[in-house]
């Protein structure tokens, strides 16, 4: 059985539910938000899981949910969580079982995302302007190590769909 998947990672605002549903519709893939898919097998939302068990137990619930996801499905386009590339040799896996897109945003665009939708977001909802835009920095950094390990580098301001799908078409062939 011949794998398709295409995992879309990046740092958290950076549009990958959005972009991953267009694109999978553009190709005509199956859509799965890695995030919405541990939400609804556990019947919780991510700040709650985050909260109830801690940022590690988390990563290894991510980590399964990530397996089950790529086990289950031949042709769909997988949205990650901000983290997953970057804990439990999930990169290597994503890798080994389709093509990586990284959509790529600096901090600051991606503060000027995040500021007013922080709430649903377990790792800055307690943080204020600037400790936040410097939290995003230095997350950020320490992320694009496994991010830019990606097959595609896509910039995530000004996404144009219908390019992404011909790039993606390309990685695919």
């Amino acid at each position: 059985m011949d794998k398709k998947l295409i995992f879309i990672c990046g740092f958290m605002g950076c549009g990958k539910t959005t972009h991953g549903k267009k694109l999978a519709k553009e190709l005509g893939y199956f859509f799965i938000d890695l995030d919405d898919y541990i939400s609804n097998k556990f019947n919780k939302t991510i700040t709650d899981i985050f909260k109830e068990m801690g940022e590690e137990k988390f990563r290894e619930i991510e980590s399964t949910s990530l397996k089950e996801c790529i086990h289950d499905n031949v042709k769909a386009i997988i949205a990650t969580g901000g983290g997953t590339p970057c804990f439990l040799n999930n990169l290597q896996l994503m890798k080994l079982s389709g093509k990586l897109i990284y959509l790529k945003m600096d901090a600051k665009a991606l503060f000027n995302r995040l500021f007013h939708a922080k709430g649903d977001r377990p790792l800055v909802k307690d943080k204020e302007g600037e400790e936040m835009l410097l939290y995003i920095e230095n997350l950020l950094k320490h992320r694009e190590a496994f991010y830019n390990q990606a097959d595609l580098i896509f910039d995530g301001i000004s996404v144009d769909i219908k390019e992404l799908a011909d790039k993606a078409k390309t990685l695919m062939a």
